[in-house]
């Protein structure tokens, strides 16, 4: 089963070979890949390795976590799974927009309507008309 590892803190203008060289000399079977920016078409300073093995995994997390590199020290950890950070991100929406709803707390909304109801008051001036019913009944005037 392949590993995928999250390689952080990468200067942005970094030689490739360079950094699958120092990936390979911790072991074999890793596969990186940088992730560009759309616009300017510059490394956006992360990017992630596939490794086909779990001990090379841990070695390369062990070997190059906060190991200087081009000027910055490397953040080398494993990966979470792209549905638990589904954030949205640059192209809005979310596609998992089920599993967050079941995770949220069930509430019933009031929706109110300006027509008014038959069987009773506008339900936004209820508590107004209450009040107004309390004053009238306690208020004595003589006749």
């Amino acid at each position: 089963m392949s590993v995928r590892l999250y390689i952080g803190n990468l200067p942005q203008n970094f030689d490739s070979k360079e950094l699958e060289a120092l990936l390979g000399s911790v072991g074999e079977g890793i596969r990186f890949k940088a992730v560009f920016d759309r616009d300017t078409g510059g490394c956006r300073g992360f990017g992630f390795a596939n490794v086909d093995n779990d001990k090379v995994a841990n070695a390369l997390i062990e070997q190059l976590n906060g190991k200087e590199f081009n000027g910055n020290n490397l953040r080398v950890e494993r990966s979470e799974r792209k549905d638990s950070n589904s954030g949205g991100g640059r192209r809005g929406g979310n596609s998992n927009s089920n599993s967050q709803t079941s995770n949220r707390k069930e509430t019933k909304k009031v929706v109110h309507s300006d027509a008014p109801i038959a069987e009773g008051p506008d339900p936004r001036w209820a508590g107004e008309l209450s009040k107004l019913k309390d004053l009238l009944a306690n208020q004595k005037t003589a006749v």
